[in-house]
């Protein structure tokens, strides 16, 4: 999720910054109203995501080796859902990364992962569900993309389906420390990128029509954003895509803009959040500032969330949760447009380091840790 090396800040660059950037400015406010993990599954290896079909009950969990886990009435199923172990190289920030389910699911059967190959490289999937509802078949992989990847960190990793019904990739800047191949501001290269594919048309997928650069001589056309490091999970609400983006050695970020027109560049690596990190002006489209950002004295690696409309902790109504790698805290904040408010922080003793966050069918935050469970945030009784 992050590589620890020394950086070094250039001169100012927040002049090219869009209008509307919210850094952090006031310390979170420590609830009275208690939040606490309710395990759901435990005995898990190195859970990474959990995500669910539409309607459906179940959850399913990735673990970095390879296999995704069915969690079924309440209870882990021993088979796996899918065994990838073969084709997966794991370890660090390699593996099976996430999963997605394809919108028309129930009538389908399709779903989409990411993993890294044994050649270090990430490779987007899509595969069918068998007979047996618990079980996909493993002979029905398609290769939708495949990206080559200079290094074994920041890999980015997350697939996930927009409202749009376009599936949207989340891809590092390729690793190393600082983009040295200065992936994030290439509009050639897919690396530092958020990509938006139509997985419904073409073979494998087509560029949608309304993609930002379709146009554009020199770009990908698969590209929707770009000037990302590692964006450790993104999520939708209410027409804008919040993204969490693993900073260097100094800055977290959260970003957030509409899905249309897209096009946005939030400025790595000439930006480290609304930081000068690299000299240089921005040739490609202009900066986009984060909505909020914290420093290392809190934390060293965002976790990326979601916004929380369900009801078993209402007291998240309408925050975009997140959380760290080094503290596990949960966090929250209230993002309206180009701006976020409302910092919240909530102990909620975390067993082990949080890796993810996920959304059940039901509306409802699931968190993935370290030591092997699943939990579901709900109010302290």
């Amino acid at each position: 999720m992050r590589s620890l090396g020394m950086g070094c800040v250039a001169p100012m660059l927040c002049a090219a910054l869009a209008a509307g950037a919210g850094a952090a400015a006031t310390a979170p406010t420590r609830e009275s109203m208690s939040l606490r993990l309710e395990t759901v599954a435990e005995g898990l290896d190195q859970p990474l995501d959990v995500a669910a079909p539409a309607g459906d009950p179940r959850l399913f969990v990735v673990e970095q080796a390879g296999t995704i886990r069915v969690i079924r009435d309440g209870k882990l199923l021993p088979a796996p859902f899918l065994d990838l172990r073969s084709r997966v190289k794991s370890g660090g920030e390699r593996g099976l990364l996430s999963v997605a389910f394809h919108p028309d699911y129930a009538r389908n059967g399709f779903f989409f992962v990411n993993y890294t190959d044994m050649h270090g490289d990430t490779r987007v999937e899509r595969y069918h569900v068998s007979a047996d509802p618990d079980r996909a078949d493993p002979a029905s992989a398609k290769l939708v993309i495949t990206i080559a990847q200079p290094h074994a960190n920041h890999n980015g990793g997350l697939v996930m389906f927009g409202p749009d019904g376009m599936l949207y990739i989340g891809m590092g800047d390729g690793g190393s420390q600082g983009d040295p191949h200065g992936n994030g501001q290439n509009p050639a290269a897919l690396l530092g990128k958020i990509l938006r594919l139509d997985v419904d048309h073409g073979d494998p997928y087509a560029v949608p029509g309304d993609n930002p650069f379709v146009h554009r001589t020199g770009f990908r056309p698969e590209i929707w954003a770009l000037g990302l490091r590692n964006p450790w999970r993104f999520c939708f609400d209410q027409g804008q895509m919040v993204i969490a983006d693993v900073g260097q050695n100094l800055w977290e970020e959260i970003d957030a803009a509409p899905l249309r027109p897209g096009g946005w560049n939030f400025g790595w690596n000439l930006m480290e959040g609304a930081h000068a990190y690299h000299a240089g002006t921005p040739s490609v489209t202009p900066l986009r500032g984060p909505v909020w950002e914290y420093g290392h004295e809190r934390g060293c690696s965002i976790i990326g969330g979601f916004v929380y409309h369900g009801h078993r902790a209402p007291a998240l109504e309408g925050l975009y949760v997140f959380s760290d790698y080094c503290d596990s805290r949960l966090r929250a904040v209230r993002i309206t447009g180009d701006h976020a408010s409302e910092p919240h922080e909530w102990d909620v003793h975390a067993r082990g380091a949080v890796s993810s966050f996920g959304l059940g069918s039901d509306g409802e935050l699931y968190i993935t840790t370290f030591d092997g469970r699943v939990s579901r945030i709900v109010t302290a009784p």
